[in-house]
């Protein structure tokens, strides 16, 4: 998405957020975190260009007293000004618990890594012998 500044169109930063919420929500609360993150992007002058609820996983260490939590992640094209809200709304809601952001120069086609199956997985580790 283009955006004019000053008269001079430039090209909106591309941005990957992964986000873990409580273990206790249901699969449909945690899912509706995500949509709920994307309006307030989109309210901000953002678009949200995919997202992917990775599930319930547990995590490495305990974080506010969860063993699990709730995986989600969005590829947004956004101005600075919606990433940074959308992250200050993500700090203040009760059930986010983490928040990572990542601007990055293009989005991978398809599903994320997360996404795959097992399978595809056991597949890459031989080719590496």
């Amino acid at each position: 998405m283009k955006r004019a500044i000053d008269g001079l169109e430039t090209e909106m930063p591309l941005y990957e957020h992964v986000f873990i919420s409580r273990q206790d929500l249901s699969n449909t609360q945690a899912e509706g975190l995500v949509e709920h993150f994307g309006i307030v992007l989109k309210d901000n002058g953002g678009t949200v260009i995919d997202s992917e609820y990775w599930g319930l996983k547990t995590m490495a260490y305990k974080m506010n007293k969860n063993r699990k939590g709730h995986y989600a992640m969005l590829r947004t094209d956004s101005p600075s000004e919606a990433v940074q809200e959308m992250e200050r709304l993500m700090r203040l809601h009760e059930d986010v618990m983490r928040v990572l952001t990542i601007k990055v120069d293009k989005h991978d086609e398809g599903p994320s890594v997360q996404m795959h199956k097992r399978d595809d997985r056991g597949e890459r580790r031989e080719q590496r012998d």
